[in-house]
């Protein structure tokens, strides 16, 4: 019995040890520079192992056989579309010269004593795990070790209850607001207590988190617009990189901001059911019916479809412009930020003959731009594209895609986000240009 309540007095500081752990920096903090320089330390050790011609010969052609086994993987990645559509420059040095250091590591374990043995093995999970964070620092979303492992470590949050407004007012929200002394300063990011149900969609998503900025947090809180977001693949519903944005937008508008509701589209990190209702997952009435229902039923937001905005970054981009453009009776603002031009566009001849039995007629119907088309007037929604200027894949979908949008009537705003690839610079600049378009529309400033 002793020992028992030992264990549980010990649990609480293990669990704190275990989330500190995976509360790691590992693209700002020193994790990975200390690591690079530890596997540069072993590739020389590694390399020095013998100083005549025959040696290096055969270390030259370990490293040459890795890296080119390096690149043969990171080409079915590709293919496989696992990275959520082609690699980045950077994951192209990353995976060869991690690669070629484990082929060098590898030939150190024959012919050779006891402790160089033991050094390779040692070398070659450095060289993985470097390599892995490197590709990771490449896209810079995964920012912890948590988001790495694709684990979450946020805890629920308590969600406000909502409070019966007697009749909207068309006056403005930043007009009307008084931020109350004791309101707080920032917001808080977290799980959706008790996660969201899956009724109607069956569909077996992963926790979803939600944002909700200080103006949410009072009292007597006010009705505020809502964002559904959705994230990359391979990617987690993580609400902190948006929280992060508008918390900062809150801090200037007195602590409006929308709820940000995270939600997951993928169920696993690494496959794409592609928004729609397929065999891959019922995503679409996920989305639609059990995320919209429950938005409606337990967050304290306005119910107008101006104040309702569809967002997603990369695969969640085009599930946005596919909500947003199929669904504009729901959602009156769409924010497409990084987005890949139509789901499944990177494994499109996959997807055509998995999931559409080869029918490219019915494949296009899905596609964000066809709908566009068939609906073709969108009288009052605004529509806000983004890209990376470096995004050399995912960039030439979304020259098409904004224009398409723009003709079927959306007021259409289009940036190119400066210095930027397919990673964190990318989302955090879309969503930042995203809000600044979008918050007069939402009521939460006068705009210029």
């Amino acid at each position: 019995m002793d020992g028992l309540r030992r264990l549980r007095r010990a649990a609480p500081r293990v669990d704190r040890a275990v989330n500190l752990l995976l509360s790691i920096d590992v693209i700002d903090g020193p994790v990975l520079a200390i690591l690079g320089t530890l596997s540069i330390a072993l590739v020389i050790y590694l390399l020095l192992r013998g100083r005549d011609a025959e040696w290096f010969v055969t270390a030259g052609a370990a490293m040459l056989v890795g890296a080119l086994v390096g690149c043969g993987l990171l080409w079915i990645v590709n293919v496989g579309g696992l990275l959520g559509g082609p690699a980045d420059r950077g994951v192209w040095f990353w995976a060869p010269a991690g690669f070629a250091a484990i082929g060098l590591a590898v030939v150190n374990l024959w012919h050779a004593r006891w402790w160089r043995v033991v050094v390779a093995v040692v070398a070659i999970l450095v060289f993985t795990l470097t390599t892995f964070l490197g590709v990771n620092a490449v896209y810079g979303i995964g920012r912890t070790l948590a988001a790495f492992l694709h684990v979450s470590t946020a805890s629920p949050v308590a969600i406000p209850s909502v409070v019966p407004t007697p009749g909207a007012s068309t006056t403005p929200l930043y007009q009307r607001w008084k931020p109350p002394k004791d309101m707080p300063a920032h917001g808080t990011v977290g799980l959706v207590p008790g996660g969201i149900p899956n009724t109607a969609s069956g569909f077996d998503a992963r926790p979803a988190q939600i944002y909700l900025p200080p103006a949410a947090l009072v009292a007597d809180p006010p009705e505020l617009p809502l964002v559904i977001m959705m994230m990359g693949q391979p990617g987690d519903p993580d609400a902190s990189y948006i929280g992060d944005v508008l918390d900062d937008y809150q801090a200037q508008h007195d602590g409006l901001a929308p709820i940000a509701l995270v939600v997951d589209q993928l169920g696993d990190p690494f496959t794409d059911p592609l928004c729609l209702n397929t065999e891959r997952g019922q995503v679409e009435t996920y989305v639609m019916t059990d995320v919209v229902g429950w938005a409606r039923s337990h967050l304290n937001i306005q119910q107008g479809r101006d104040a309702w905005t569809v967002a997603g970054y990369s695969n969640g981009g085009a599930c946005a412009a596919y909500f947003g453009s199929k669904h504009p009776d729901v959602f009156g603002n769409l924010l497409d930020v990084s987005g890949v031009e139509y789901p499944g566009a990177e494994t499109s001849s996959i997807v055509l003959d998995q999931i559409f039995d080869g029918d490219q007629s019915a494949f296009d119907a899905v596609k964000p731009a066809s709908i566009m088309r068939a609906t073709g007037d969108y009288p009052d929604t605004v529509a806000v594209f983004t890209m990376g200027q470096y995004d050399e894949e995912f960039r030439p979908g979304y020259e098409r895609l904004w224009p398409v949008a723009k003709a079927a009537g959306m007021r259409v705003t289009h940036k190119l986000i400066i210095g930027a690839g397919h990673g964190l610079e990318a989302l955090d600049g879309g969503l930042d240009e995203g809000f600044r378009v979008l918050y007069p529309r939402l009521g939460l400033d006068a705009g210029e």
